[in-house]
């Protein structure tokens, strides 16, 4: 049991910061559940028998079905690391059943609901002409808001509508942009931006690389000021970036490209959403669709 101890933990946490390219929340949180782990494990020999066990201590006090997945998850990469740094010669968690979660539909805006929301910044004022580029790349191209904050300048190519973006694991992609997006970055950098001394696209009023935290504040902000009443975040407009191309008719590998999935089940859920929408649409238009 020597090899399980806080200093692995910090040696996987830095792994997936400099390897991985993790944002700090995700390390956070991987940090805080083996640490749980270690709390429980204390000297003995974590095992088949010791995982089980640890799940059912979770179970025990109370997490939710999301939150022992999560738990799981990061004890299975966690151990899965160990083995790489053939510090142990198996992964205990690897056959731990985890526990099925109930589906959840992203939360997403109506076309009209965006519309208001692209329209709420002040375009009279430089932090508003900022906001309003902010709002429609993130819309406009579906990026998560650790990508978006990435962006370099030289990052942009203007000519095709392009933007050269770090995903997760540090796997780069190209992510489209139309005209609407186009435009407002051609105005921010003209009349916003002007000498930013960073390589960073969007800048702070002091010149300096904007944060996650920032653009959800902004974005809940202006979400506010569109009289939206519902939680908006920067994975809202992304949820809405597929959704509505999905509802346009692109092509479900397509959508899977530009959000940067590895997987086409976790874009699978966006034709959820959009038959949901049907339904909606249908029983509210359709004369004979009264239930």
């Amino acid at each position: 049991m020597g090899w399980l101890k806080s200093e692995a933990v910090d040696q996987f946490v830095n792994y997936l910061k400099t390897e991985r390219n993790y944002s700090p929340h995700t390390l956070s949180n991987y940090k805080r559940d083996l640490q749980f782990l270690l709390g429980l494990a204390k000297d003995k020999k974590v095992d088949r028998s010791a995982a089980r066990e640890y799940l059912l201590a979770l179970e025990k006090k109370h997490y939710s079905r999301r939150s022992i997945a999560r738990k799981l998850s990061s004890a299975r990469s966690f151990f899965r690391f160990l083995m790489r740094e053939k510090i142990i010669g198996q992964n205990p968690f690897e056959n731990i059943l985890t526990p099925k979660l109930p589906k959840k539909l992203p939360n997403f805006l109506y076309p009209e609901e965006i519309k208001a929301l692209l329209a709420a910044p002040d375009q009279k004022v430089p932090l508003g002409i900022r906001d309003q580029a902010i709002l429609e790349v993130i819309y406009g191209t579906g990026l998560r808001v650790t990508e978006m904050i990435r962006i370099n300048l030289n990052d942009v190519d203007f000519a095709e509508g392009e933007i050269k973006v770090l995903g997760k694991g540090s796997k780069e992609r190209i992510v489209l942009f139309g005209s609407h997006a186009r435009s407002a970055l051609h105005k921010y950098i003209k009349e916003a931006r002007r000498n930013a001394k960073t390589p960073a696209l969007f800048v702070n009023q002091r010149g300096g690389r904007l944060t996650p935290r920032s653009i959800e504040r902004l974005i809940a902000f202006y979400a506010k000021k569109a009289g939206i009443p519902k939680k908006v975040t920067p994975h809202t407009l992304r949820h809405s970036f597929a959704t509505h191309l999905l509802s346009g008719g692109a092509d479900l590998r397509m959508v899977q490209e530009l959000l940067g999935h590895v997987s086409l089940s976790t874009t699978q859920v966006y034709t959820h959403i959009t038959k949901e929408r049907l339904k909606e649409v249908y029983d509210a238009a359709h004369p004979r669709a009264a239930r």
